[in-house]
């Protein structure tokens, strides 16, 4: 049996304490604010309830898998978990209206040429065909298993996996096979397979965009993100996702894992070249492992660990977009109809991709997440509705959100924006709380508030590389979460407790 120590009780730490406490081994999380949950938090108010993080989950069977292998009831169990059908609403500037089931690929070309065209679905499935063939061919180096060689310095064999896009680029003739070959992103794939069609375009590029990544940012292989929504579903679960953040933290308590909350860590402890506990304000804990489920910028920029031969001042955090959300409390019950997840698109994407990548201000009508889940318990009584609006924004180094009135400003101009689209949630408005990249650094110590992002094939940008391994240079040392393999999201950083559990071992 190990004494290991979790730094942080976001869904990762979660997720490795109640894996590893399984396996036997003596496990203590140390979290730094008074809960459980990091980016899976809950805002309550007068009968309202909002996740003022992500609110759908991709995946699902990562937690299948979590809830059967630390306990014997499967995650039906622990929590009601519903697909949310129709998956998703859109609404694109020009005024078409497109709504898309779930996991349907078949319903969704239908549903594509009737919005816009015949023959659009069928070009949207040869792109969703390749998504296919970038996870079936890094589903497990990138998503399920441990960064390849040591502390993630690959060797050429393993650069080509990670490096080489699997999706195809059309063969150059002439002069052309002298020129440097360019990788594709997703903005070659719109242009070149979907005809620069705007709205096929804005539907490829959205759910990278909710990662932070623009589509000429993102690696053409990001198309993998919309082809697994589409293919395996997008779910729901009753309560909020912070539900299922209650299950994992039950599981956690079933298996005796000791948590210290208000408790953060200033230093991991390194003796004789080995982790072997942390120091907090409380005093020393002891430990033969330490895992960090902290933000892995953080943790080495704020000098908490060490990575050998990297001054802290030295260690470069990866700057990417953070989330704007604005709660919404409205009066009136939600109207009979009424999709899950609407999409209302930017006006001008040039501006909103400008705005992410050229330190300009925040696009003023950029791509907005509707939520308006029909959920009974995060509302007073049903003639009121609970609806969150989400936004991907320049984060706190960028835009300084805590200037006086310019949040609240930026609410005004998201809630316009989406009434334009014709929602009409303005009028409805009892009270409305907004929250800012600011608000995400200061609750969970994401350096700017940023949101994290998935490792892609493919990549064609330093923020969407590889991400730290999951096991540190530093020996007994490991990194969870979505700063470490195989990167962000509620899906990702399960597997990257899952990974570091297997690398420890049993007891």
């Amino acid at each position: 049996m190990a004494e290991i120590v979790v730094i942080g009780a976001g869904m990762s730490g979660l997720a490795a304490a109640s894996r590893l406490a399984t396996l036997g081994h003596r496990v203590t999380v140390c979290e730094a604010s008074g809960t459980y949950g990091g980016m899976v938090g809950r805002y309550e108010r007068d009968g309202f309830a909002f996740d003022t993080g992500p609110g759908l989950l991709t995946l699902p069977a990562v937690y299948r898998d979590l809830a059967l292998k630390t306990g014997k009831e499967p995650l039906e169990q622990l929590v009601e978990l519903t697909p949310v059908d129709p998956e998703s609403r859109h609404l694109f500037p020009d005024g078409t209206d497109l709504t898309l089931p779930n996991a349907s690929r078949g319903g969704v070309s239908q549903a594509l040429d009737a919005a816009f065209g015949a023959g659009s679905g069928a070009r949207w499935s040869a792109v969703m065909n390749h998504g296919r063939t970038v996870w079936e061919a890094t589903r497990r180096p990138l998503l399920e298993e441990p960064l390849p060689s040591e502390h993630g310095v690959l060797t050429p064999a393993d650069r080509a996996v990670f490096d080489t896009d699997p999706y195809p680029v059309p063969p150059r003739t002439g002069l052309a096979r002298l020129r440097r070959p360019v990788r594709w992103t997703l903005d070659t794939v719109a242009h070149r397979q979907l005809g620069g069609h705007p709205g096929l375009t804005a539907l490829l590029g959205e759910p990278a965009l909710r990662y932070g990544l623009t589509a000429g940012q993102a690696p053409a292989g990001a198309a993998v993100l919309a082809y697994m929504e589409q293919s395996f579903g997008v779910w729901y679960v009753r309560g909020g996702l912070r539900a299922l953040a209650d299950a994992v933290y039950r599981r956690c308590e079933l298996r005796k894992v000791a948590f210290r909350f208000d408790t953060p860590v200033t230093r991991v402890v390194v003796e004789d070249g080995r982790a072997r506990g942390v120091e907090t304000a409380d005093g020393r804990i002891a430990a033969d492992v330490v895992i960090s489920a902290m933000d892995t910028d953080a943790l080495f920029r704020q000098g908490i660990a060490d990575w050998p031969g990297v001054p802290p001042r030295e260690w470069e955090p990866v700057e990417v977009p953070g989330r704007f959300s604005v709660l919404l409390a409205l009066r009136g019950g939600r109207p009979a109809g009424t999709v899950h997840r609407t999409v209302v698109h930017a006006a001008d994407p040039a501006a909103e991709a400008n705005a992410l990548t050229l330190s300009e201000p925040p696009c003023e009508r950029p791509t907005v997440q509707v939520l308006r889940p029909d959920d009974p318990t995060l509302r007073p009584d049903d003639a009121h509705e609970s609806v969150v609006l989400t936004a991907t924004v320049p984060a706190q180094d960028e835009v300084d959100w805590t200037a006086p009135g310019f949040a609240d400003h930026y609410a005004d101009r998201l809630l316009a924006h989406v009434d334009a689209a014709g929602l009409g949630l303005r009028e409805r408005v009892l009270w409305r709380v907004v929250r800012t990249p600011e608000d995400t650094r200061r609750e969970t110590g994401a350096l700017f508030g940023a949101v994290a992002q998935p490792v892609l094939a493919g990549s064609v940008a330093p923020s969407s590389g590889l991400k730290a391994a999951n096991e540190s240079p530093v020996p007994g040392l490991y990194l969870v979460g979505g700063g470490a393999h195989p990167g962000g999201g509620l899906a990702r950083v399960g597997m990257s407790a899952c990974i570091t559990a297997g690398l420890i071992g049993p007891a």
